[in-house]
């Protein structure tokens, strides 16, 4: 059963700015995602680059390359699609593994799915 968190206000993503973090539980391991917007709507995935499995970001929430066009893993040049996390050069092996949000109200949730989950404190 699919079940909403609450991530943040809609007015902590910014269009091409710093993502907003939190961790999640997928596959069994806890692990740090993200959520961005980009053309206006909101996106979310796993803070893992699919060259190395390692976080991409080379300062906190710092995602999109300087054009603001293309998100950038900092260690060795991965690029990703902002909208949908699909490889589009660089080193990559397959695209990111994007979560599902929803935004309404002011608010974005993040959604739970079979193999992702919130972390139990």
């Amino acid at each position: 059963m699919t079940e909403r968190i609450f991530l943040c206000p809609s007015e902590a993503l910014r269009e091409g700015g710093l993502a907003v973090p939190f961790d999640v539980v997928h596959a069994g391991h806890a692990c740090r995602a993200f959520a961005i917007r980009f053309e206006g709507r909101v996106h979310a995935y796993l803070n893992r680059c699919t060259h190395v499995a390692m976080e991409m970001d080379y300062q906190p929430g710092r995602l999109f390359d300087d054009s603001g066009r293309w998100l950038l893993c900092a260690t060795h040049g991965a690029v990703y699609a902002p909208d949908s996390g699909a490889c589009a050069g660089g080193p990559c092996r397959g695209g990111l593994v994007k979560i599902s949000l929803s935004e309404g109200a002011g608010v974005v949730h993040w959604h739970t799915a079979d193999n992702l989950k919130p972390v139990e404190f």
